[in-house]
């Protein structure tokens, strides 16, 4: 069994997990526990059909479900997710394609441990369907905006960016594919920082 890190990595995923696998992948490749006592401890989402939980399982890491649909309102979601996190006294959390708006509360407890990956050019287009908003603007380039997270959707301290042209006759969904390339990359670009210091 391998040593706890110093500086445990909690992420929360609500579907595939491919940049909460990106981010795994470059703690072991760049040698995070070497250079910053850091690495990913654990894998949680708020659906229990969530194909990134059994990749996460398979590399030997802590998953956990804490399904929304089972607590009362946003409140109590966050409280049991919350608490589900803390178990592992995480020094950073990661969102990486957790699908729920999370409450003040939940904002104010991580505040500076909570990054979050947004698949657009912040600040323009926060929230959903990012990319076939991006089209119909006409904007000539689109990309993906690593920032922290605060009270405020999609706002924050950015941290890294990556821009990709917006091709004639792009559909929603080629861009974003085109889109999701990039953020597999600075994503951890971004985490490095941070565990760097800078």
């Amino acid at each position: 069994m391998p040593a706890r890190p110093a500086r445990p990595i909690v992420i929360l995923i609500s579907g595939s997990g491919s940049n909460m696998a990106a981010l795994v992948e470059a703690s072991a490749r760049d040698r995070w526990g070497e250079r910053f006592g850091a690495g990913v401890v654990a894998v949680l989402s708020n659906r229990p059909d969530a194909a990134g939980l059994a990749w996460a399982r398979e590399r030997g890491l802590a998953t956990a479900v804490v399904d929304h649909q089972r607590h009362a309102d946003r409140e109590a979601f966050d409280a049991a997710l919350m608490a589900t996190i803390d178990a592992h006294a995480p020094a950073l959390v990661l969102l990486a394609g957790f699908m729920r708006i999370l409450t003040p509360g939940f904002v104010r407890h991580y505040e500076g441990r909570l990054l979050n990956i947004h698949p657009s050019l912040l600040p323009a287009f926060p929230g959903l369907k990012t990319h076939q908003r991006a089209i119909e603007m006409g904007c000539r380039v689109a990309g993906a905006t690593v920032h922290r997270v605060t009270g405020e959707l999609d706002h924050g301290e950015i941290l890294a960016q990556a821009v990709v042209p917006v091709l004639p006759g792009d559909t929603a969904e080629a861009l974003a594919a085109r889109v999701l390339t990039q953020e597999h990359l600075i994503y951890p670009r971004a985490v490095e920082r941070c565990l760097a210091g800078g």
